[in-house]
């Protein structure tokens, strides 16, 4: 159509999802294949990730399996093993997330240093090593972290480790924005809101949490999990080329809703 600019395509350029074996980190993936990038998926687990990504194929898209735990010791060099084999990873996504509904009453010190190390330090890790590469190649890159409007905006009771790590993911996003940009390696976060994924499946069959969704939702509704993957593949593109160090609530409009 006339007067419209057509969103830039991601072709050639190499994507590691971290969790992206379903939900939410899977409609990222797909989204991102088919703007054209080549697509690495994360999980730990090797059978049940190699089957995602061979039914990624199945539709016409680049995906292969990256079997390895983001939180782990071996971290780091399974990313620098994944850059050798694959090239430089030009889009991250850290999307990789656990959640211990308890408060700072009942949740003792261990579990909380363990949530911590898996929503927000393993995002370290990911993104030192792929930055990294980056800056020495003197390529571009896109980071998206994945945090939330619980933590990210919002704060919640009886969630307190899954609300801090949201929250650092917000601040880990504008600090390496600030120290990347000069590289350009743009650093941007999502915060989702409510979504109908596989893994919200007991609160979504609860009347009481729907209700509560449709009342503080501007949209009235739950999420449905493809409706994610746009915003990823926008940031992650060069029409978000002037766009760093942001959070994008994807919330249905929960967090501006009174």
């Amino acid at each position: 159509m006339a007067g419209l600019t057509p969103v830039p395509g991601l072709d050639g350029r190499l994507a590691l999802i971290t969790g992206g074996r379903r939900g939410l980190g899977l409609e990222m993936a797909r989204a991102l294949g088919a703007a054209g990038a080549r697509l690495l998926i994360n999980g730990r687990d090797a059978g049940p990730l190699g089957e995602v990504c061979a039914s990624l194929r199945a539709t016409g898209l680049d995906a292969r399996p990256a079997a390895f735990d983001v939180a782990g010791p071996g971290a780091a060099e399974a990313v620098e093993r994944l850059a050798d084999d694959h090239g430089p990873i030009d889009i991250l996504i850290n999307n990789v997330g656990q959640r211990d509904r308890r408060g700072v009453l009942q949740m003792d010190q261990a579990d909380f240093e363990r949530l911590v190390r898996v929503d927000l330090t393993s995002a370290y890790t990911m993104s030192r090593v792929v930055a990294r590469r980056l800056v020495d190649l003197g390529r571009p890159g896109s980071i998206i972290n994945v945090s939330s409007v619980v933590g990210g905006l919002l704060g919640a009771r009886a969630d307190v480790a899954y609300t801090v790590a949201k929250a650092g993911l917000d601040g880990l996003t504008r600090t390496l924005a600030a120290e990347l940009g000069p590289h350009r390696i743009r650093v941007n976060s999502i915060a989702p809101g409510p979504f109908a994924t596989e893994t919200n499946a007991p609160i979504v069959a609860d009347p009481k949490i729907t209700e509560f969704v449709t009342s503080r939702t501007a949209l009235g509704r739950w999420g449905r999990p493809e409706e994610i993957g746009g915003i990823v593949a926008f940031l992650a593109g060069d029409g978000a080329s002037y766009l760093t160090g942001q959070t994008i609530a994807v919330d249905g409009g929960l967090s501006t809703t009174y």
